[in-house]
């Protein structure tokens, strides 16, 4: 698992979702307002994908999502009762709980990035092989490369029709940096 998450970091996230998304079941946002008011418990909480795998785990959907509105999961037990998942938060306060939240735009959601971490208990086969996150990074780098260089290219034809020509200079000089670098 990555880094541990301060409590103040995950309470900031949970304000925050609150107040901008609606939940499916008004018993969801009952257990984040709980968790909020129980610092001890939000140790113990950590937001991850495919809670689903996770040995205590709640997925929770907002409005605007298409995922199921709510499931608890411990061990083989799968139920949709949210007062379940309360009663257990409060009868085992110093296990894991693992959450899942399902909202429009998720995975590119800063906020949500800043308290999500790596499910422990994801299956090998799901996982990003060591192989593969080079390969996405040398994608990555190249992309950022061929896209900053379109754009110097395009300042420098922009610099040539408005007769800009320190900035034409500025330009030109990375411009070529980029290609000295590259070679």
């Amino acid at each position: 698992m990555t880094a541990k998450v301060p409590v103040t970091a995950k309470k900031d996230f949970v304000r925050w979702f609150l107040k901008r998304y609606k939940l499916k079941r008004r018993e969801c946002v009952w257990i984040l307002n709980y968790l909020l008011s129980h610092e001890h418990l939000l140790q113990n909480v950590h937001f991850t994908d495919e809670a689903h795998y996770c040995p205590r785990a709640m997925v929770i959907s907002t409005t605007g999502s298409e995922s199921i509105p709510f499931r608890f999961y411990k061990g083989n037990l799968m139920t949709a009762d949210a007062e379940k998942s309360f009663h257990d938060l409060r009868l085992h306060p110093n296990d894991k709980m693992y959450i899942q939240l399902n909202f429009p735009n998720s995975h590119s959601c800063p906020h949500y990035a800043s308290v999500r971490e790596e499910n422990p208990f994801l299956p090998a086969y799901l996982q990003v092989s060591e192989s593969d996150r080079r390969i996405a990074e040398q994608l990555l780098e190249e992309s950022v490369a061929t896209i900053t260089v379109d754009m110097l290219r395009r300042g420098v034809d922009e610099a040539l029709d408005t007769n800009d020509k320190e900035r034409f200079i500025v330009l030109s000089a990375m411009l070529n940096g980029m290609k000295v670098s590259k070679d």
